[in-house]
């Protein structure tokens, strides 16, 4: 799943994920292994180009039931996000265009004992209101596991590449094809500081 993409995007100005509002409407949290056929379900109709069978689901569920969160609304499912939480192998072979994103490499993900590097936006999905529990999924991220890696997503349509443009992300120079970049806020260097090179910058991607 490869494209960050809902029915009817709302929302209407650009503004820092990590600092959405919540909501008290909708419920964000991690999806019960019942949910995973309906998830495939709605990811297969919803999200441009995707084919995602519930086996596949289960795969990833299995390595980290954290890794897909579910939008629910007076107990009614709404959609879901998937994450690939991946380890320092899986940062650089994102940035290589090096990895799998349709069946991504269980070794390129951190464990529950391993720290995350950077966080994968492997597909979202939703009906109505759902998008306005985004700012719930962002205080998820939050969590002392997740909150220093920053977010990564590959938009392959107008609807994903305007949700990305409203919540922060922007395209970076990689060798994977449009990759965007949502820099948490904790790791931007202020404007007056000295000019250094990022890790896993473009330019490191070469060697």
């Amino acid at each position: 799943m490869r494209d960050p993409v809902m029915e009817r995007a709302t929302l209407a100005a650009k503004r820092d994920f990590d600092l959405l509002p919540r909501s008290t409407e909708i419920v964000v949290q991690p999806a019960r292994r019942s949910d995973l056929g309906a998830l495939s379900d709605m990811a297969n109709r919803l999200v441009p180009g995707v084919q995602i069978t519930e086996p596949d689901l289960e795969r990833y569920y299995s390595f980290d039931p954290g890794s897909i969160l579910t939008f629910c609304r007076k107990d009614k499912l709404l959609g879901a996000v998937a994450f690939l939480y991946l380890n320092d192998r899986g940062h650089d072979a994102l940035i290589l265009d090096d990895m799998n994103l349709t069946h991504p490499d269980i070794g390129l993900l951190a464990g529950s004992s391993e720290p995350v590097s950077a966080i994968y936006v492997w597909a979202i999905a939703g009906l109505g209101r759902a998008m306005a529990g985004l700012g719930n999924v962002s205080m998820h991220l939050s969590q002392p596991r997740l909150a220093p890696a920053d977010l990564y997503a590959q938009p392959s349509s107008a609807d994903g590449r305007n949700l990305m443009i409203a919540i922060g992300f922007e395209p970076i120079p990689s060798y994977q094809h449009e990759l965007w970049r949502y820099q948490r806020p904790w790791n931007r260097v202020p404007l007056n500081a000295p000019t250094a090179q990022p890790a896993r910058s473009f330019a490191d991607a070469r060697h």
